[in-house]
């Protein structure tokens, strides 16, 4: 008889790249992401916290819209099986990591604290929602990019005047430094002229922590 596997799963290849959209679809399915409305009546009863991420943290900020593929709420790892148990049966999460994907539920519990989360509510449903944990250090918010880089979270993340929680813009920007994608230039152009000093410092430094030779570091 063949035993349960337990624990995160093992590291794997790295993958071969991104895939078309067609193909996207093909093997996982359409998105229909959730919106900043959208996603707090989806969120509410959830008593962790939570927080907006990517490039709809960036235009709550700049007021310049474009398409968003997908919805991005992060939470600190530490809140995963918390956050399991507040989907119950409604909906289904799978745990994407470094080439694994996998149902996250009562069989497999555990999942590494820089994977991620996407949720539909079953095969035959879009997602709706992708959920990058936060790794944690005490509680700590603490970078995927430099481990040893932890905040409060109350000074990476703000509350908007829609009442919800966003990442700061430096704080996405930060992550979005080692992209090349055209959105990601897209929401630097929008944000970087934003920043006010203290933003601008604290860009700068958490980018020479990981990439001492990025551009930002002589710019900013």
């Amino acid at each position: 008889m063949l035993s349960r596997p337990t624990g995160p799963p093992a590291a794997q290849p790295p993958s071969a790249g991104l895939l078309p959209p067609e193909e996207f679809r093909h093997w996982y399915g359409r998105w229909e992401p959730l919106d900043p409305t959208s996603i707090a009546a989806f969120m509410e009863g959830f008593d962790r916290p939570w927080w907006i991420i990517g490039g709809w943290s960036i235009e709550v900020v700049t007021g310049v819209c474009r398409p968003h593929e997908d919805m991005d709420i992060s939470i600190l790892s530490g809140d995963a099986e918390a956050f399991r148990l507040f989907l119950g049966d409604r909906w289904t999460p799978w745990n994407v990591d470094e080439g694994w994907f996998r149902p996250f539920d009562d069989r497999f519990t555990e999942v590494r604290p820089d994977s991620q989360l996407w949720v539909r509510r079953d095969a035959g449903s879009p997602w709706v929602l992708d959920v990058p944990f936060t790794p944690e250090t005490d509680g700590r918010w603490t970078s995927k990019r430099h481990l040893q880089h932890t905040e409060h979270l109350d000074d990476v993340t703000w509350i908007a005047p829609d009442g919800l929680r966003y990442s700061r813009p430096e704080v996405t920007l930060m992550f979005k430094a080692a992209q090349a994608r055209e959105k990601d230039r897209q929401d630097a152009r929008a944000a970087l002229p934003l920043l006010d000093a203290r933003a601008r410092r604290w860009l700068k430094g958490a980018v020479a922590r990981f990439a001492p030779d990025h551009e930002w570091v002589r710019s900013l």
